[in-house]
């Protein structure tokens, strides 16, 4: 099985149990938190990729890392028990990714970047939003990234839909209309 899978259906298990919870959101930092900490610590990354440290050890680990992060969900902290004693902790990443995916799912909330020749200033970034929204009928957040070879105009991506009204695509039309004579 491949380490998406995995981290899908751990992500899948825990989203059911904490939605019907109530605990979503809290599960959601726990994890992001756990993450986090992870990525910031090389050493610890290690441990948990290490297969030669046994399972045991790695939940002693997870277990202490836990305790001394205090008010973890029940569900996230047997989760991470889960793993270290699969030795699955690898995924970790994976499966926190995965579960704000199903999170954002659940929510309707979709990951739209948008490319521009500059900085967006706020009023255009709340109706690209809305016009977004609009068309994708989900809630959506924003990512921005400045492109100054666009020369003006914009390119919205959102999941696998491009809304492209750049000015250098502009330029591209009608560059293949004087070409087609169309």
């Amino acid at each position: 099985m491949t380490t998406g899978a995995v981290a899908r259906r751990y992500a899948a298990a825990l989203f059911d149990v904490v939605e019907a919870s109530g605990r979503t959101d809290h599960a959601l930092a726990d994890l992001a938190g756990m993450r986090q900490l992870v990525d910031e610590h090389a050493e610890l990354r290690k441990v948990f990729e290490t297969p030669a440290i046994p399972a045991g050890r790695k939940k002693a680990l997870v277990d202490a890392l836990v305790a001394r992060a205090g008010g973890m969900t029940p569900e996230v902290t047997r989760l991470l028990g889960l793993m270290a004693e699969r030795d699955r902790l690898p995924v970790l990443a994976a499966v926190a990714a995965a579960f704000e995916a199903r999170v954002n799912e659940a929510r309707r909330i979709v990951p739209a970047e948008v490319v521009t020749a500059a900085p967006l200033e706020t009023t255009h970034r709340a109706s690209i939003r809305r016009a977004l929204a609009q068309a994708t009928g989900s809630d959506v957040r924003l990512t921005e990234r400045v492109d100054p070879s666009l020369v003006g105009g914009l390119v919205a991506r959102v999941g696998s839909l491009v809304f492209d009204g750049s000015v250098t695509r502009q330029v591209e039309r009608l560059r293949q209309r004087l070409l087609t004579g169309v």
